[in-house]
């Protein structure tokens, strides 16, 4: 049995003033899976991925990733993570270019292997026409093709998408979606965190439904989805939500 992508051991999160942002997560997603993590605003998934990435450090529990521990193998571990953040946390004057070639230059890479690498993502993208404007000047759809060209340019094992279509448009969310099922069908493993549910029954083969800082449901798409009333029912009553509250359908 080959090791898990990402494993995560009663993980939890409290930060300074007392604020439990994490109760007691545990994941076990294989290399290769395409795992939607879902939950309401405040359950916990940002600050659980936070903890994977580095950005935060967690309480208590384990964080691995492909074998190596989070905290304690930080540098090692981080290299086969691409994070793609809900925020567009880039330099709105740089271009598409200089975004992609800053994060390969964060990661080590040598700039011969930058450039052969950006040049395949801005393609791959369609992002060629694009590429020496100012960030600030492109669309939503853009800037989020922009941003996960930034999360690919180390060639991450594990890609972790948070809100990656927030803001889109139906047509470029689908565009967005072809490239995402391209790239798990490559071998990358993906955790995509959405609230809309139809993107994440399209894409992902495992969920695991997260509420107040605790894993409220976990099971194959079909397990979870099967059921009257599909993926939306099993999340409004998983997590006590307004039916409202559900984006998408």
């Amino acid at each position: 049995m080959s090791t898990p992508a990402l494993k995560i051991t009663h993980l939890r999160k409290v930060y300074r003033r007392g604020t439990v942002a994490v109760e007691d997560i545990s994941l076990n997603i294989p290399q290769g899976e395409f795992f939607g993590f879902l939950g309401p605003n405040g359950a916990g998934k940002s600050t659980t991925i936070h903890c994977v990435t580095g950005i935060a450090e967690p309480t208590a529990g384990t964080i691995e990733i492909f074998g190596l521990d989070a905290v304690k193998d930080y540098r090692e571990a981080r290299r086969l993570v691409g994070l793609c953040p809900q925020e567009f946390n880039v330099d709105p004057f740089a271009n598409p270019r200089q975004i992609v070639d800053w994060m390969g230059g964060y990661f080590g890479m040598a700039a011969r292997a930058r450039k052969e690498r950006i040049d395949m993502l801005m393609e791959k993208f369609e992002l060629i026409p694009h590429q020496k404007k100012q960030f600030r000047e492109l669309s939503g759809g853009l800037k989020r093709r922009v941003v996960l060209a930034r999360a690919l340019i180390h060639d991450p094992q594990l890609i972790i998408l948070d809100e990656p279509t927030a803001g889109v448009d139906v047509e470029l969310r689908r565009v967005l979606w072809r490239y995402l099922a391209e790239i798990n069908r490559d071998g990358k493993t993906i955790l995509l965190t959405s609230h809309y549910l139809e993107e994440v029954e399209r894409l992902c083969r495992q969920i695991a439904i997260v509420s107040k800082g605790l894993i409220a449901r976990e099971g194959t798409k079909d397990e979870i989805a099967g059921g009257p009333g599909g993926l939306e029912q099993a999340y409004l009553a998983a997590t006590g939500a307004e039916a409202d509250h559900v984006a998408g359908q």
